[in-house]
């Protein structure tokens, strides 16, 4: 890990412990939003920490068996991280807006995508 440039690193540290969360309790995903944050999931959109950690709540599932087999990162201005994951066993795309405030990196922008297409 540590021959990785520094944002890949915290971008794959970041998206284990997200996952995590997500699978774990979701209501502690609101230790990594802040209420500047965004989602979108499926075109909706949900802004501040409350309505996202709601909409993630609120989804009728409990626990996801990951297959995440692509990872992008890339370092952004302003002490941002992209990071993109790709699982195309659950067929989902997740793109996460990394951002470092007050020495803690948060999401600050989530968007979520679905790839699954009915080509009948």
């Amino acid at each position: 890990v540590g021959d990785k440039p520094i944002w890949e690193q915290t971008g794959s540290s970041f998206i284990q412990h997200c996952y995590q969360l997500f699978d774990k309790d979701r209501t502690q995903l609101d230790a990594i939003y802040i209420d500047a944050s965004c989602l979108t999931s499926e075109g909706q959109q949900f802004h501040g920490k409350a309505a996202t950690v709601e909409k993630l709540s609120s989804l009728p599932f409990q626990k996801i068996q990951y297959s995440l087999t692509a990872r992008d990162y890339q370092p952004m201005p302003h002490s941002c991280i992209i990071s993109m994951v790709v699982d195309p066993i659950m067929g989902f795309h997740h793109m996460f807006l990394l951002k470092n405030t007050n020495d803690a990196w948060v999401c600050a922008n989530d968007a979520f995508r679905l790839a699954l297409h009915n080509f009948g």
